[in-house]
């Protein structure tokens, strides 16, 4: 990893610097994710176009697919790159603002508890149904949802401690971030 932060300045007042090296090995992983489906569907096309096809891939993909989908939650999480109703909260001020922001930020921590508890049901659950055609149990498919939950409650929790600290106001986003932010 370069010296250099992934995270941008106007959101360091949230965060913590400890928790770069876990965003960062996230993102990697979310990465190869994307980079492994694509692969696979690539793959999956070529081999059932020569009448020669690999069943497995199949299976491949919608894991690769569904860790991708979990682990890149979790990310937007860290950096706020999802759903907050930015436009409202940074409209406002002082408390207001921290309501909002505080608000916000509960609401995708109990999706995340839950993401956490019944995740993690299934998960156990999974182990009575399989994949064909390898008998893989689902449970491997449905232990990202838990661990997704986790991370998405650690980093909600390090943005609530940092944002009552050191106020959820950082640095005005530019024009071209208000334009893509809801």
């Amino acid at each position: 990893m370069s010296n250099a932060s992934i995270v941008l300045q106007r959101d360091r007042h949230l965060k913590w610097r400890a928790f770069d090296p876990l965003e960062w090995l996230l993102m990697v992983l979310c990465g190869i994710a994307i980079g492994g489906f694509s692969l696979t569907v690539l793959c999956d096309i070529v081999t059932r176009t020569l009448r020669h096809p690999w069943l497995w891939l199949q299976e491949a993909t919608s894991l690769f697919f569904v860790y991708g989908s979990f682990i890149g939650m979790a990310v937007a999480t860290r950096r706020a790159d999802h759903l907050y109703l930015s436009a409202i909260t940074e409209s406002l001020g002082g408390m207001k603002r921290t309501l909002a922001e505080t608000f916000n930020r509960l609401v995708v921590l109990a999706c995340g508890l839950l993401m956490v508890t019944f995740g993690y049901t299934n998960f156990l659950h999974g182990f009575g149904s399989f994949r064909m055609p390898s008998l893989t149990p689902l449970a491997w498919w449905y232990l990202c949802v838990p661990v997704s939950g986790f991370f998405i409650c650690l980093f909600v929790v390090e943005q609530l401690v940092n944002g009552w600290r050191n106020g959820f106001e950082g640095q005005p986003r530019s024009e071209t971030e208000k334009e893509f932010t809801i």
